[in-house]
């Protein structure tokens, strides 16, 4: 079974795929590997260190793979692309982030191919499927890289320091969402020395949050809030002015305010107003990290920055790609992992009875399986 793997075009991509470790631990599982030439470069992986072969035509290391693994959707001549989608051959299998309900015309040309396509952000968040979930990897690393931002961006020191001018009070950090991103968040501003205040609206994630060195502050639901699998739901709307008023006076005493938070791990709800900013003193940071989302704060500009009374906002798209070496490791290390959970006698089996598989499927002869992706396109097309 033939496995290709293309270059990521889209704007700002750095990522790969897969890396030479996994390439060469799917090679030891049976499987042929193709790379695109180049495919790995930007991420600090040369074509010579996969061990597989170099193709220079990307038409026919599509049209010729069984299984195609990417990064993120296929590009179609729709989005003014190449035409990945139409180079793949019907049967094939994609397997990839493919964000269908951002990406809902990418899932319509792959069932319209004839495609079977997984993607990992959809993979069900069960002790099994964590080696496989690309969604927690990449927020690992988002939450990260958020914190450095607002570090840099930010006119103080973030940990207390004792000078012979005096001692230096250190910054306060408030963290929107504690998911993967805003755990990571909490952990590294505290490692930098920051006062960390953390809200939720799962008031389950109170020990997590403690446990990475923040604190918690909360308000009391009306509604349970969880959607499971580690997910929010929307909030009613008493519970919505409750929120508002506690992140209202939580904003207003923050120098940095980091927002995570994703309705269903997909769309970003509205949380900090323009009001709440313009609260926070001259100098202050925030670092919307679910601008890819469509962002937190009213305020926002999604892959800009923005000042506003003296307060930088910052909304980074694609934050993983910023750190491409190992993101692309992780996130090769998650496909691999779903590869070899399903080989059989070298060879990737089909089977949609198991719930990963089930809970992954986008596309299937012809159709769009995904309930959710499939109601988006029925809205989209009414």
């Amino acid at each position: 079974m033939r496995i290709g793997v293309p270059k990521e075009t889209a704007p700002g991509e750095r990522r790969v795929a897969l890396v030479p470790e996994s390439a060469k631990k799917l090679i030891q599982a049976g499987y042929e590997v193709a790379i695109e030439a180049g495919a790995g470069e930007a991420a600090g992986y040369p074509d010579g260190a996969y061990g597989a072969a170099v193709e220079t035509d990307p038409a026919s290391l599509l049209g010729g793979a069984d299984l195609v693994l990417k990064v993120g959707p296929p590009a179609t001549t729709a989005s003014g692309g190449r035409d990945e989608v139409g180079w793949m051959r019907q049967g094939a299998i994609y397997l990839g982030s493919l964000m269908p309900l951002r990406n809902p015309d990418a899932a319509r040309a792959l069932a319209f191919r004839g495609v079977t396509a997984f993607s990992t952000d959809a993979i069900p968040r069960t002790t099994r499927a964590q080696s496989m979930d690309t969604l927690s990897s990449m927020a690992n690393i988002a939450g990260y890289k958020g914190v450095l931002l607002a570090a840099t961006e930010l006119n103080k020191y973030f940990p207390m320091l004792m000078t012979a001018a005096g001692m230096v009070p250190p910054a306060k950090v408030f963290v929107i969402g504690a998911a993967v991103a805003g755990l990571q968040a909490i952990a590294t501003a505290k490692r930098l020395g920051a006062n960390v205040v953390a809200t939720d609206v799962r008031p389950e994630v109170k020990e997590q949050i403690e446990s990475v060195g923040g604190k918690y502050v909360g308000i009391e639901l009306g509604e349970a809030a969880s959607a499971g699998g580690g997910y929010a739901r929307e909030l009613s709307e008493a519970d919505k002015a409750r929120q508002q008023e506690l992140l209202a006076a939580q904003v207003a005493q923050s120098d940095v305010v980091i927002t995570t938070a994703l309705i269903g791990g997909v769309f970003a709800p509205k949380l900090l107003t323009a009001e709440m900013v313009r609260s926070m003193r001259p100098g202050s940071v925030v670092v919307d990290l679910a601008a890819d989302g469509g962002g937190n704060c009213e305020l926002s500009r999604p892959g800009d920055t923005a000042r506003v009374g003296g307060v930088t906002i910052l909304a980074p798209l694609n934050l993983p790609a910023t750190m491409p070496f190992h993101a692309s490791l992780l996130f090769s290390r998650n496909l691999t992992a779903f590869v070899l959970a399903f080989t059989r006698d070298k060879t990737f089996q089909l089977d949609f009875t198991d719930d990963i598989q089930q809970g992954a499927l986008i596309t299937h002869e012809g159709e769009v399986k995904h309930a959710r992706t499939r109601d988006a396109l029925q809205r989209g097309a009414a």
